[in-house]
């Protein structure tokens, strides 16, 4: 009985090493900054899916309503037997998304303009480098 024992003693050890290992790939993972960026772009993207989702909602479905006398779209369905499809909905959700992916390319070309200027703008060099380019160009100078 004692060799069993010890036998499931080493393989919960053998588990803990494997979990430890896995636990140290996982945090050599998640700190990496790329992962961390899109779960900030994930949280953020929801957020802003549901302002525009109430934009679209409650701004801008009423006014085209209006422009199209007074049609509520959320009201929008027909019966086939007992089945209610409500295609007013479908139809917000179709310009929601647009909305939404219109302001996502408006932000990526904003950030795409962020940087190319940045890539513009020379190195600025620091105090030390326009000394020493001084001192040569005075040594130069003297030869």
């Amino acid at each position: 009985m004692s060799l069993k024992n010890s036998n499931i003693k080493f393989d919960k050890k053998e588990e803990l090493m494997k979990l430890k290992k896995e636990a140290g790939e996982f945090k050599k993972f998640i700190s990496r900054g790329n992962v961390v960026d899109m779960a900030v772009g994930v949280i953020i993207g929801g957020a802003f899916g549901k302002i525009v989702t109430s934009l679209v909602n409650d701004v801008l479905m009423p006014l085209i309503g209006i422009i199209l006398g007074g049609l509520d779209f959320t009201n929008l369905s027909f019966k086939v037997e007992n089945a209610n499809i409500k295609y007013g909905n479908f139809i917000q959700s179709i310009v929601d998304f647009l909305i939404v992916a219109f302001c996502v390319f408006l932000m990526i070309k904003l950030f795409e303009k962020f940087k190319s200027k940045e890539k513009e703008q020379p190195e600025k060099k620091s105090d030390e480098v326009l000394l020493l380019e001084e001192i040569r160009d005075l040594l130069k100078k003297q030869s």
